[in-house]
């Protein structure tokens, strides 16, 4: 399992990557319905359509509103996660694979183990992790609970911080749109963002994307990330280089879909990195796969849920 550091590298990684998107997403044409291209050629390139700077001003503001309502919907939805870790190197093997049903639980989400490489998991353990998270949401839903109140605090500060790192990344970038491809099926304007050097950062999250470069594929008419990649350009320090490090060269890459109507989560994310803790190093390559999205709602539709599942032993299943 990674370490503290390893665990704040992967947040910078792809929160960064996230913000990142926006920053693209906002230069995007004006919003239209929704048209699937019908190849699925993730090169095909279509004739040339740059975005005016009217259309990108129209569209900013709302546009990264669109994406922190999907930032707050994907805590109310469960789904099912394969992670997948490999060793480094250019022939890289797997040394752990697991499956996970990952569910709201009012404080963020909870990963409850379905399989661990081709063992699933035994019906006992798997109701002991049901009744965790019945545990957890029966002490976010009381408003008396004082564990409760401070998940509550601790997950809402985790959201504005979020939120404001979102917000700070359309000052981060310079942008540069290089054309339209069909990527995934999705007709997709694609940028270049390199990092602008008059801007201030205001955290060490924010202070992340100047060391990061990106390009972004969006789709044409819904203004909604398909696809992102981004690459640590420079090393990023942790308590002035003291705490360690993530070194050049860290890459991370996500791709999203439709799960409902207007909202989009990630369907895939891989990120591969080296750093350094104190003075000992590590190497992180991960791949973690979401299908299976089914949205749950609030805390307290959450807690219905689970209770229901341990009053009827009824099982989890994969399958809608």
């Amino acid at each position: 399992m990674p370490d503290t550091l390893q665990r704040v590298a992967k947040s910078i990684a792809v929160s960064t990557a996230l913000a990142v998107a926006v920053a693209i997403v906002s230069t995007a044409q004006s919003q239209a319905p929704q048209t699937r291209a019908p190849a699925k050629t993730a090169q095909q390139q279509l004739p040339p359509q740059p975005p005016t700077a009217e259309e990108v001003q129209a569209r900013a503001k709302t546009l990264i509103a669109n994406q922190h309502k999907d930032d707050q919907a994907l805590d109310e939805y469960e789904r099912v996660e394969r992670h997948q870790d490999f060793t480094n190197g250019t022939n890289p093997q797997i040394i752990e694979d697991k499956v996970f049903r990952v569910v709201p639980d009012g404080g963020g989400t909870l990963k409850i183990l379905l399989k661990d490489k081709d063992t699933p998991t035994d019906p006992a353990d798997y109701r002991r992790q049901l009744q965790l998270w019945q545990d957890i949401l029966q002490r976010i839903t009381q408003p008396g609970d004082s564990k409760g109140q401070t998940a509550r605090e601790k997950y809402q500060k985790r959201q504005r911080d979020r939120a404001d790192f979102v917000d700070a990344a359309g000052d981060a970038y310079l942008v540069k749109w290089t054309g339209r491809e069909i990527h995934n099926g999705y007709n997709c304007d694609v940028f270049a963002l390199t990092p602008n050097p008059d801007f201030h950062p205001r955290s060490m999250f924010q202070s992340a994307l100047a060391h990061v470069s990106a390009k972004i594929w969006v789709e044409h008419n819904t203004n909604e990330l398909v696809r992102g990649e981004a690459q640590v350009l420079s090393d990023i320090s942790f308590g002035g280089g003291l705490l360690g490090k993530l070194y050049r060269g860290g890459i991370v890459s996500l791709e999203q879909a439709p799960v409902a109507p207007g909202i989009w989560l990630p369907t895939r994310t891989e990120y591969q990195f080296t750093g350094r803790k104190f003075l000992f190093p590590f190497a992180e390559h991960q791949v973690i796969t979401a299908s299976h999205y089914r949205r749950i709602g609030s805390p307290q539709e959450a807690l219905a849920v689970v209770q229901n599942e341990l009053s009827t032993g009824k099982t989890f299943s994969e399958d809608p």
